[in-house]
């Protein structure tokens, strides 16, 4: 879930990298959301910050977070985490 606040909108860039590895691994495997900050009270804690942050769910618990559009880190994330 890629996080972030209606004045900075969501990381266009790094749609692309989820969509790529989402081809890669297969369509069931990753999901791709985004959430708005500011209308979901349960993401206040992210609140005031300039980067975009990612948060990774597996069988609905958190498992990992990374903050800003660090393609390699998140591209390591997230096939770890699969």
């Amino acid at each position: 879930v890629e996080v972030f606040q209606a004045w900075c909108g969501p990381c266009k860039p790094v749609v692309n990298l989820f969509q790529k590895i989402r081809n890669e691994v297969g369509s069931n495997l990753l999901h791709f959301a985004v959430a708005e900050v500011d209308s979901i009270d349960a993401l206040e804690k992210y609140r005031g910050q300039c980067e975009p942050v990612f948060l990774f769910y597996t069988g609905g618990e958190l498992v990992a977070v990374v903050r800003g559009a660090d393609a390699p880190l998140l591209q390591k994330t997230i096939l770890k985490h699969l």
